[in-house]
């Protein structure tokens, strides 16, 4: 008999006329997996489908027990088989946009057909994370080999969710359309046994916390679980998401993490407490109804081993509970003087006992979900307020200068909802250095209402009370608030607001992390990078426009040899034609812009016209002595790298930085404080997603940011470097099908970000193609070879000019429709004539008309207009700012209110920006003083209104030189 509440398992029982429609969308984990063995009868235990090998038919005969709906899954792959060979002129599009059409009118037989379903057991039939919306199969099979299977009401969606280019069948990736915006269900699977259910809906849930609407949400739980990365759903399937920007889709994956591991929590925590004999009914639909850790944590805090027990628990183990019960029940039946035992401690005097009983109670009313609802609902209409005062003892003790950085939190209260982000994460490290105390204040009405409400309506006895009786009831809620629930509600409160501005925190530096690694490259010039230093004196690189390392040296500027050194800088420069010094921000870097700045006054360089900007050199001595540092140069001191580094950051900021931890970069607040799992993963993804967008060239392109494509990690990257090394360069995407561990879902996930230089496959092609012809005269005049060789790579790979844009190879067919509606060529993509024929189909058909009559969607046809009209050398990074490059330089001395000033945005924060203003201290722009109308409208903006590189220009309202401190005024952005 299944243990589950009443509730759950009438939900379970009404769910099930809904199979058809409605989706699975989670695998359980390997653990839970051999847990549901030991809960499940063998007879009942569903067989695993065998997984189909390639070009392999896919058995008709039904794994599972549930034979009707396994025949109807069979019958529809065999039906999607069809389609694909009997309409062979169309598309892959054209066939799934029939194929949808088609199962939409198959609609009504279905619908008779489910009312005859054989019954599924009813311990079979809940997921993990059921909800009362949800019922699901699941699968186990992988994601490059399982079919999808298409729900009742379909959705005309695009046709590159369903295929990669030219596979068979049962290689095709399992990325199915979804019928509006409602999640597929998978083919077969195992069962899930109630342990693994939740009495709340994942989708819902996800929904209510990330503020995404729930079919959004569907569509992600599926999209991720088929291991899709955040790039390609980003930029290939936009109408799934409702064009979500890559931002929410990460706080979406990671809310999604959390509510999984809650839910794994669950599940091991119910396993244990019965395998203890601990888990009553009450219990198990307490720790079903929990949604966060902390919720968890305190149901099941009390029954955790090691633990001395709660008074509760002390009391139930004297044999009070049943009378703590008839309190509530039966109270006129109620006798305390009965369990008085003179010789037992506890139970002793009558005082104890009436403890006891209250204990319990209290402990009931605590975790008793309608209870805390209340209490919370309550506190969101009260004025709740966070307060921190300055430590007692760190006031004695404590180190000056640390107490003078937490000034503003000496005395500090304010309204939990309006606290911002920054004050929570100081407020918090001041309490970590013992600084600073902190408190949430509840106000006492929250109290009296709770516990009013307690005794006349929620827990209001069904017969009258003694007055004694009475007294012990009120007793009990007043414990039950100021023991268990007041120190619960702070509990959360604090790990609530922390937990938002830790992701506020981490998600400020992922963006300006993007900001960053998007600064537009430097391309075409001879750069001179100078690590600067005092006694080791400054380091200096010269590198080409192409990143070869043309010269480095080392040159002491701040030890009385200045001048001599000129001499030799000024020659280099002029060796080498470089007019363009790059410095380095870390130490001795105001006395060395000092030094160019003062020689370029003075046109020392002549007849060069020299200009200098500075760099953020963080991060650049941690790879100066890195492993891949060492493989890239392996001949230069690590303190030479670094100059070539910073050098490098200024022609190609992506390709350097990607070479460097995220976290060192330093552009983050708080970054120290916060989770570091959760800081690592949100920045690979914006790496990843900066990498994959930009697109690289797989024929030149490093070993390191390959690893950052979408799709790709260290070992693949490895793999295509040698493939490309044995077999020379990639003619098209097709070709890195060939390379080991790459995979169908790794080549989807990684195609559309990588690009294929035409020029050059040409000039390859043609001087391959001089050589086999060589050859085969030779092999026909001393007729030395009978066997049939080889042929060269380009003889059978024809290079696509469609592999140098951002069009997916599953959209090529619709590209190739496109380009015949318009009369192009594929060999005119990104010039005039191409924009020319695509503007006047548009301006003629419409961009939705166009799409319909190709079959497809608004947002792939977009796709591919963009990839067909973008010039050959078209980069993203155009549309953001490059560094700002200088000639002379200010001293913080002569600021003065008022003045006017260009600078460059070097960290974005909640609380405001700092701004780079030339004079070696950031300069602060209130967040009050950035206003919509000072931004710039005609750049493009991802998420945030100023970031890390932007030009601004700003007026100095205020100078405080004993504290470094400038305030500034935003005028505009340029």
């Amino acid at each position: 008999m299944s243990s589950l509440p009443r509730r759950v398992k009438s939900e379970a029982k009404a769910l099930k006329s809904e199979d058809d429609e409605l989706p699975s969308f989670l695998n359980s984990s390997s653990e839970s997996e051999e847990e549901e063995e030991e809960w499940e009868p063998k007879s009942k235990i569903a067989k695993r489908p065998r997984l189909p090998k390639k070009n392999e038919a896919k058995p008709k005969k039904a794994a599972a027990p549930r034979s009707t709906v396994a025949r109807k899954k069979v019958r529809k792959v065999a039906i999607k088989e069809e389609m694909d060979v009997s309409l062979p002129i169309a598309g892959a599009e054209d066939n799934r946009m029939q194929l949808l059409n088609l199962k939409e009118e198959d609609v009504g037989t279905k619908q008779k057909t489910l009312n005859q379903k054989p019954e599924v057991p009813k311990k079979m039939e809940m997921n993990l994370f059921q909800g009362k919306n949800v019922k699901c199969f699941e699968s186990d099979e992988k994601p490059s080999t399982s079919v999808p299977v298409m729900g009742n009401q379909v959705k005309h969606e695009k046709s590159e969710e369903d295929f990669t280019v030219d596979e068979p069948p049962f290689k095709k990736i399992k990325s199915t359309t979804c019928p509006e915006g409602k999640p597929v269900k998978n083919l077969g699977g195992n069962k899930v046994k109630e342990e693994f259910e939740m009495n709340w809906d994942i989708v819902q849930a996800l929904s209510e916390i990330t503020n995404v609407e729930p079919w959004v949400c569907a569509n992600l739980i599926r999209l991720f679980k088929e291991e899709n990365t955040i790039p390609f759903i980003a930029r290939y399937r936009k109408e799934l998401i409702n064009n979500l920007e890559a931002d929410a889709l990460r706080e979406v994956q990671q809310s999604l993490e959390e509510l999984r591991t809650v839910a794994k929590k669950t599940h091991t925590m119910i396993q244990k407490l019965k395998k203890e004999g601990k888990l009553s009914g009450c219990l198990l639909t307490a720790l079903l109804n929990c949604r966060t850790l902390e919720e968890l944590d305190h149901v099941s805090a009390p029954y955790k081993t090691g633990s001395k027990g709660t008074k509760a628990q002390r009391a139930k183990q004297l044999g009070l509970e049943p009378a703590a019960l008839s309190l509530l029940q039966n109270p006129l039946g109620l006798n305390l003087f009965s369990y008085i035992r003179p010789n037992t401690k506890g139970l002793s005097t009558i005082q104890e006992v009436e403890a006891g009983v209250q204990h319990i109670l209290a402990d009931i009313f605590a975790k008793d979900k309608d209870t805390l609802d209340f209490v919370r609902k309550l506190c969101q209409q009260r004025y709740i307020c966070i307060q921190s005062a300055l430590a007692k003892v760190s006031s004695k003790s404590g180190n000056e200068k640390d107490i003078d950085k937490f000034q503003l939190y000496h005395e500090f209260s304010c309204n939990i909802k309006n606290i911002q982000h920054h004050q929570i994460l100081a407020i918090n490290r001041g309490e970590n250095l013992k600084i600073l105390t902190v408190k949430v204040n509840i106000p006492d009405g929250v109290k009296n209402e709770f516990c009013w409400w307690c005794v006349n309506e929620r827990w209001r006895p069904k017969q009258f009370l003694k007055p004694e009786l009475m007294r012990i009831l009120r007793s009990s809620v007043e414990d039950a608030y100021k023991r268990l629930i007041y120190p619960l509600l702070c509990r959360e409160f604090r790990s609530k607001l922390t937990s938002d501005a830790e992701k506020e925190s981490v998600m400020m530096f992922g963006r300006n992390l993007r900001q960053l690694l998007l600064t537009s490259p430097v391309r075409g010039r001879t750069l001179m990078g100078v690590d600067p230093g005092y006694k080791h004196g400054c380091k200096l690189a010269i590198i080409s426009p192409t990143s070869q390392i043309l010269h480095t040296d080392v040159v002491y500027l701040h030890s009385g040899q200045g001048f001599r050194e000129a001499e030799k800088i000024k020659s280099l420069l002029l060796q080498y034609s470089c007019s363009t010094v790059v410095i380095g921000n870390g130490t001795a870097c105001r006395e060395t812009e000092a030094y160019f700045a003062d020689l370029i006054m003075k046109k020392y360089f002549a007849p060069l016209d020299v200009v200098y900007c500075i760099v953020s050199e963080a991060g650049a001595s941690i790879y100066s002595v890195s492993p891949e540092a060492a493989k890239e140069m392996p001949d230069l001191d690590p303190n030479l790298r670094s100059a070539v580094s910073i050098a490098r950051r200024v022609q190609d900021p992506l390709a350097e930085l990607v070479k460097i931890e995220p976290k060192h970069i330093g552009v983050g607040m708080y970054q120290h404080d916060v989770s570091q799992t959760l800081l690592k993963a949100t920045l690979d993804s914006v790496v990843e997603e900066c990498v994959s967008f930009v697109g690289v060239d797989i024929n030149i392109c490093s070993e390191i940011l390959l690893r950052h494509i979408a799709g790709l990690n260290a070992n693949r990257a490895k793999n295509i470097i040698e493939w490309r090394e044995k077999n020379g360069p990639f003619i098209n995407r097709e070709q890195l099908k060939e390379v080991k561990g790459l995979g169908p879902k790794s080549f989807q996930q990684c195609a559309g970000f990588i690009r294929f230089n035409q020029e050059y496959i040409k000039t390859f092609c043609s001087s391959k193609k001089t050589e086999l012809g060589s050859h085969t005269l030779l092999t026909k005049a001393g007729t030395l070879a009978k066997k049939k060789s080889k042929p060269a790579p380009c003889a059978s790979r024809q290079p696509n000019p469609l592999d140098q844009t951002c069009i997916h190879p599953e959209s090529y067919n619709i590209a190739t429709r496109f380009l015949t509606f318009i009369g192009g060529n594929a060999n005119d993509i990104g010039k005039s004539d191409m924009q020319q024929k695509v503007n006047a189909v548009i301006q003629k058909e419409g961009l939705e008309g166009t799409a319909k009559r190709l079959n497809t969607t608004v947002h792939t046809l977009q796709l591919i207009i963009d990839g067909l009209t973008q010039p050959e050398s078209f980069d993203i990074r155009t549309d953001f700012d490059k560094p700002d490059f200088k000639r002379s330089i200010v001293c913080f001395e002569d600021l003065s209110v008022g003045t006017i000033l260009t600078g460059k945005v070097e960290n974005a924060t909640p609380f405001g920006v700092f701004v780079d203003i030339g004079v070696g201290k950031a300069g602060l722009i209130p967040v009050r003083n950035i206003t919509e109308a000072k931004l710039s409208k005609v750049k493009k903006r991802r998420s945030l209104g100023l970031g890390p590189g932007e030009r601004v220009e700003v007026k100095v309202l205020n100078v405080d030189i004993p504290r470094l401190r400038i305030t500034l005024d935003l005028i505009r952005v340029l």
